[in-house]
């Protein structure tokens, strides 16, 4: 009987195994995509059915913009947290032969294997760019999905968003999986998921955005001898945009093109930051403002960190040391400052009438267990729920909640915890977000979560702040945050190690579309030596965001605090980011409109040249098209900078040195190596103590002689409001031409009236002897010691011709 029971059994077993092989026999074994069986044309590409019950969408978002989508007979919703883009019809042509199909638009080519399906990328000039390993291509196990790609030789890899380690990636494998962590030079994963990489062969580029938002790896050849690169998730579809932009900047442009651009930022953000976890009462956060000012200290910004509510509830102030908010900030506004307070995601449980609980639990905005329950997690206010941020009415409700604050004078909004963190870190996998047919698990939303918070917080703010621009910052982060949101990257360490560290992560942050990013200059862990803490004080001037930051129980951060000959020369720093504003500026309104950052790795404009990959210089980074910055440890009172091709001025001395090789040059901690390009057009104002202070009304551009033609954007609008949306804005073309001697300030265009009343034209190193006239007509110029020129334009608001004799 037992027996014949077996073999029933047995014939059962066979029977569902030939059925379904793959659920049955080998649901943990690795399994390629099988042939092409089908093929369908499309909307803007083509469809592929395999044998293996797989359909692969192949579409272009541009010419140089296309997208490989893989899934089952019965694909889910095509949606994306990231992609803002379209589909739009690129294919010029699309032919078959005997074992493949070739895709062809303007600029790339796609080869389609048949059998089994393979995709390669190639160049229109017929160099192969990327794609899958021949063997493996895209590979299964379980819910797991991969890519396997061929790795050539040489091939460098940059990007990844907010990751440790060297410029180029080459051998190195990384985790997406927004943790909270407290790191170290090396450490991953960390706080946010950008899956987007640049690949950079001999002569071309290409980019690649895997957009997945489960539980990501991808490994550059580490561990793989070579043999292969591989990306992959935990689970969702195979789902990547593949980029053939001929130049990493081209390439930037793309991806933002499709995930987003940054709005621009309120000017005052711009600004230096003052933070401490934390200042713990309105009299000592109105002491340290007014100290600034005292001590004639540049600053724009204030913050509140989490001791400021009451018991940790967010949304509410602590009635015994801060009393009187809105007292508080009008007293700021008029110092001129603004207050930035932290709001963490989690909603303490207290139904003792504290309003954003009692709401939430009673709309179920809060993420729950499938039985419906709310989930639970421990954080700073204690036994607390997390709201649904994937669903657009909880977004809304959380957006409400800041009228509290807004009403309090606040206007800038600090996200923090967001990835989300909870004490012990293990939110169960069984946790649920979204309703009706978009509901998924923690498990896909994880990575998503600190975006969607950052996106409630800047959606509800900017409606209640009527018309002005609110700051909004995040810790955890996805693609496409850029369009919501700064980034900070986290709770680094008061050592050289992480200051020199931090400057690679910002410059791969800026190659993955957040180009408003900054970190906690001096460290939050740990006390700076006072060398450290100049040091660091010095490389963040030249930081987007400009927030020094530190840990309760630490040192004090405030400059003051370093002593009164530390103090005159951080001074002394915060007087040139503020006289750098106009650039600053500027290059912001360039990160809105094309998506290159601010802070910008070399890669960008020298991406093939071989020594900006070498570890002594791939911190190094340009400011802004013309300023090249060379991070230094603070042990150090000389450093070797490398040069990339042309001409480069010291900006401190003005002194001229050749590039295509490096330098051993004075790095005193009073003198950070910062250099300016040959041809340098780089706009500024006179020292303010705030953003709310006019100034002296006079725009300074200033530029440094060289051999080549330059060219720069300048902007201005009112720095506040959204006006800028609605033609409010001032845009000028300003192009050194030394070929034919002249200096072009070009028409301005927008509605804007700017807020310089006079320009004065300042030329570094132009010839001695030389007549200058404007607009044909002679000119009386200045000549001042280290050959500087300078003259001013009769008119500030028209078009001008500058031109030089001999």
């Amino acid at each position: 009987m037992r027996k014949f029971q077996w073999a029933i059994f047995s014939m059962f077993l066979c029977l569902y195994s030939a059925s379904y092989p793959l659920q049955a026999q080998d649901l943990l074994m690795p399994h390629s995509i099988a042939a092409i069986v089908k093929t369908d044309k499309i909307q803007g590409g083509i469809r592929f059915t395999t044998s293996d019950q797989h359909i692969v969408w192949i579409t272009t978002y541009s010419p140089t913009i296309i997208r490989v989508r893989v899934t089952d007979l019965k694909p889910t919703p095509d949606e994306s947290y990231a992609v803002i883009g379209q589909v739009k019809p690129a294919f010029t042509a699309i032919r078959e032969s005997a074992t493949e199909w070739i895709l062809q638009t303007d600029s790339l080519e796609v080869h389609v294997q048949k059998k089994p399906l393979r995709i390669a990328f190639y160049h229109r000039d017929g160099t192969y760019l990327d794609g899958d390993d021949p063997q493996l291509g895209i590979t299964w196990q379980g819910s797991q999905v991969y890519s396997y790609r061929k790795l050539q030789d040489p091939e460098k890899f940059v990007g990844l968003g907010e990751k440790t380690g060297p410029l180029n990636r080459r051998g190195l494998s990384y985790v997406n999986w927004n943790t909270d962590a407290g790191y170290q030079t090396y450490s991953d994963p960390l706080y946010a998921t950008y899956p987007f990489y640049i690949g950079i062969l001999p002569r071309h580029v290409f980019g690649l955005f895997f957009d997945n938002t489960f539980k990501s790896f991808f490994n550059f050849g580490g561990s793989t001898d070579d043999r292969m690169y591989f990306f992959g998730a935990e689970g969702g579809e195979m789902n990547y945009y593949f980029f053939g932009a001929s130049t990493v900047a081209g390439i930037l442009q793309d991806y933002t093109a499709l995930t987003g651009r940054m709005p621009m930022p309120p000017l005052w953000s711009l600004g230096y930051q003052q933070c401490r976890y934390s200042y713990m009462s309105q009299q000592q956060l109105l002491d340290v403002a007014r100290r600034f000012r005292q001590d004639s200290l540049p600053c724009d910004v204030i913050y509140c960190d989490i001791d400021y509510m009451r018991g940790y509830r967010v949304f509410t102030w602590n009635p015994k040391t801060y009393p009187d908010p809105k007292s508080m900030t009008d007293t700021l506004k008029k110092l001129g400052m603004h207050l930035v307070t932290i709001i963490d995601p989690g909603i303490k449980i207290d139904s003792n009438g504290y309003e954003p609980y009692l709401s939430g639990l009673a709309h179920g905005y809060f993420a729950r267990y499938p039985d419906g329950k709310p989930y639970t997690g421990s954080v700073w206010a204690g036994r607390s729920h997390f709201p649904d941020f994937t669903r657009e009415d909880a977004r809304q409700w959380w957006g409400e909640q800041f009228q509290v604050l807004v009403n309090s004078g606040v206007t800038g909004f600090w996200n923090d915890m967001n990835e989300p963190a909870a004490w012990g870190q293990n939110i169960p996998p069984v946790v649920e977000f979204g309703t009706g047919n978009h509901v998924a698990t923690i498990q896909q939303v994880h990575n998503v979560y600190g975006m969607q918070m950052a996106r409630a917080t800047y959606e509800g703010t900017r409606k209640l702040l009527n018309g002005m621009r609110p700051f909004v910052l995040t810790r955890a982060a996805y693609s496409g945050v850029q369009r919501y949101s700064a980034e900070w990257t986290g709770d680094n360490f008061a050592t050289d190690d992480n200051m020199i560290m931090g400057y690679r992560t910002l410059n791969s942050m800026g190659l993955s579309g957040e180009s408003f990013v900054g970190m906690d200059i001096g460290g939050f862990n740990g006390n700076p030596t006072p060398e450290l803490y100049v040091r660091w004080m010095s490389l963040g001037i030249y930081t987007p965001l400009l927030r020094n930051h530190t840990a309760k129980g630490n040192t004090s951060h405030e400059p003051w605090a370093w002593g009164e000959f530390n103090e005159a020369i951080v001074r002394r720093f915060l007087q040139t980011r503020y006289r750098l504003l106009p650039y600053l500026y500027s290059c912001f309104y360039e990160s809105h409109t094309t998506g290159m950052p601010v802070n910008r790795s070399l890669a960008i404009d020298y991406t093939y040249d071989e020594h900006i990959y070498d570890p002594r210089f791939d911190a190094q980074f340009l400011f802004g098209p013309f300023m090249l910055v060379a991070p230094v440890v603070s042990s150090q009172q000389a450093c070797e900078v490398y040069l990339p091709h042309g001409q480069w001025y010291r900006f401190s001395t003005d002194q001229l040195y050749a590039g295509d090789t490096s330098w051993w040059v004075p790095a005193p901690l009073d003198d950070l190596p910062v250099f300016v390009k040959a041809g340098a057009i780089i706009p500024m104002q006179n020292a303010v103590e705030s953003t709310a202070n006019p100034g002296d009304g006079v725009l300074r551009i200033h530029v440094w002689y060289g051999p080549d033609s330059t060219s720069f954007t300048y902007y201005e609008d009112d720095g506040q409001t959204y006006q800028y949306e609605q033609g409010q804005y001032l845009v000028r073309q300003l192009k050194f031409s030394p070929e034919t001697r002249q200096f072009e300030i070009g028409p301005a265009t927008g509605s804007y009236t700017s807020r310089f009343k006079q320009i004065e034209w300042i030329g570094h190193h132009f010839p001695a002897n030389a007549q200058f006239t404007v607009n044909g007509k002679p000119v009386t110029v200045k000549h001042l010691p280290n050959d500087l020129t300078i003259l001013t334009l009769p008119d500030a608001t028209g078009s001008a011709t500058i031109q030089w004799e001999p």
